[in-house]
């Protein structure tokens, strides 16, 4: 019952996540998208930088953009910061429940690194702090000056924490961290920075004063890093999904690849958005291809030959990694009392062969199973075990 209980936690606390998720996300998207399509047009207001005209759910809109502010706020003034607020609180609640409760199996890789699940919890808290008190001093340097060579020490940084990740955690404890990492920083960019920074001009024209521009200017960059962002860490967020992105000794460069084909993808359509002639930036989607197709050839299966394996030797290695978990009645201190993961049963050859693809992509392409690999499963038996589903 408490493993059916925690079940519907889990599920609960991922459905509020996607919703709150999609509405920071479309707002970041529309927002971005609504400064691109600003025009200057004859008859504007003082202090607007531009207008545009949307057309949606049977009605016009017109919205206009003011430089800094204007003279005098409204008293119905929409503020966007809860959607990014929640997405992060209950991203981290899923953290929590699913990689911090069982942190030994699910954060810990006895092969890569030996270490307790408080440890690894310990590891992971400080790193979320530290990769945003990182990015904010880069903002923060003389770099700020510099778009793309900001974009590039931010990208160092991602990439850098990536390698980090892959040396102490799991594989899919490294990507998923990479992904909360990336959602801590662009949650930090609203808490920390980019409302902070508007409170401060609405605090000034209620004063009469004049608001700082720099204010409004830091805003946005922190604003447009968060769209970048975005692609590269919706693909890290069901990453746990495709143990093929983490199986390989190299998975940091994987990492790399993701974040660079997403960013491209993004600036491809920003600029777009912006009204440039799509060919103009055909480089970006071209570039982003070649990015995604390294990761593809970085990711493929290995092939795996050799004498033939007989059914007593490939049982002998599933019960000895799996048969704890995937049995009727799993023994496993984490699915005590309950079915076993994802309902897949493997004690016998009929049993998984017919399970055959999930065994492969979890345990012999991947290195996602035994949890942790913390039976200490070998590749020499990850290639048995291959041989065997091979065979006709």
């Amino acid at each position: 019952m408490d493993a059916f209980i925690l079940d519907w936690i889990n599920l609960f606390l991922r459905w509020f996540h996607i919703i709150v998720g999609i509405a920071w996300i479309g707002a970041s998207f529309h927002f971005i998208w609504l400064d691109y399509s600003l025009r200057a047009r004859d008859g504007m207001a003082k202090g607007v930088y531009g207008t545009s005209w949307l057309v949606h759910g049977g009605g016009f809109y017109h919205v206009e953009k003011y430089l800094v502010a204007p003279e005098k706020l409204p008293d119905d003034l929409h503020w966007f910061k809860w959607e990014a607020y929640l997405t992060f609180l209950s991203g981290f609640a899923l953290l929590a429940i699913q990689y911090y409760w069982n942190a030994s199996i699910y954060l810990v890789d006895p092969a890569i690194l030996p270490m307790s699940g408080s440890a690894a919890i310990a590891i992971s808290v400080l790193s979320l702090a530290a990769g945003w008190i990182v990015y904010n001093a880069l903002c923060r340097s003389a770099l700020k000056e510099n778009t793309a060579l900001l974009a590039l020490a931010v990208f160092i940084l991602i990439v850098g924490s990536g390698f980090i990740y892959t040396q102490v955690f799991s594989g899919r404890g490294a990507f998923i961290h990479i992904g909360a990492m990336i959602g801590t920083i662009m949650a930090a960019n609203v808490f920390m920075v980019i409302i902070p920074n508007q409170k401060k001009i609405t605090a000034a024209l209620l004063k009469g004063e004049a608001p700082d521009p720099a204010l409004g200017a830091t805003g946005k960059q922190c604003s447009l890093h968060n769209n970048y962002l975005t692609l590269p860490v919706l693909l890290f967020m069901v990453s746990s999904h495709y143990p093929f992105l983490y199986a390989v000794e190299t998975s940091w460069l994987v990492i790399a690849l993701i974040v660079l084909s997403g960013g491209l993808i993004r600036h491809f359509l920003n600029r777009t958005d912006a009204g440039v002639a799509p060919r103009t930036v055909l480089w970006a989607l071209a570039a982003a291809a070649i990015a995604l197709l390294g990761a593809i050839t970085l990711t493929t299966p290995r092939v795996y030959l050799g004498g033939k394996v007989t059914d007593a030797a490939m049982m002998k290695i599933v019960e000895t990694h799996c048969a704890m978990c995937h049995a009727a009645a799993p023994t496993h201190e984490a699915f005590k009392g309950a079915e076993p993961p994802k309902g897949i049963i493997l004690t016998s050859p009929e049993l998984v062969r017919r399970h055959a693809q999930q065994v492969i992509a979890q345990a012999v392409q991947g290195r996602a199973m035994p949890i942790g690999n913390e039976t200490g499963m070998t590749d020499t038996e990850r290639a048995a075990l291959g041989a065997w589903l091979a065979q006709p």
